[in-house]
Order: structure tokens, then C-alpha cells, then sequence
């Protein structure tokens, strides 16, 4: 990190009452506790999936119910 970057940094955190190690450290714990976009999508997709009970393909409606049109 630069040192002008490394100054700024150290004003901001003095402005939040905290510490630039703090605030690192923050951002880490964070940064790792959060699920990647894969990771979430897999755990959404599992739950959707276990929200539908079964699936019968009788359940499905007809081509013609598909397509009715109300007049």
C-alpha cells in the first residue's frame, strides 16, 4: 500500500474512533465469513428444491389449459 493511501487511511480510522489494523481486520473477518455467489446459489437452489414436496407429471396442466385464453 502506498504511503499516502496508508495516511489517508489512518485519518479515516482515527475519525471512527478505530484502528487501521482494526478496520482490516473487520474487512477479513467479513470477507471470509461470506458465502461465495456459488456457494449461495447452491444453498438456494437446494432449498427451493426442498420446498417441492413431488412432482407428478400428471400434475401438470393440459396443453389446452396452457393455452385457454379468457375471452
Amino acid at each position: 500500500m502506498d504511503d499516502e493511501t496508508y495516511r489517508r487511511a489512518r485519518r479515516k480510522a482515527a475519525e471512527h474512533d478505530t484502528s487501521v489494523s482494526a478496520l482490516v481486520k473487520r474487512f477479513l473477518t467479513e470477507f471470509t465469513a461470506n458465502e461465495s455467489d456459488t456457494e449461495r446459489l447452491k444453498r438456494e437452489e437446494l432449498a427451493l428444491r426442498a420446498q417441492v414436496a413431488s412432482f407428478r407429471a400428471s400434475d401438470r396442466l393440459s396443453r389446452d389449459d396452457v393455452h385457454a385464453r379468457d375471452a
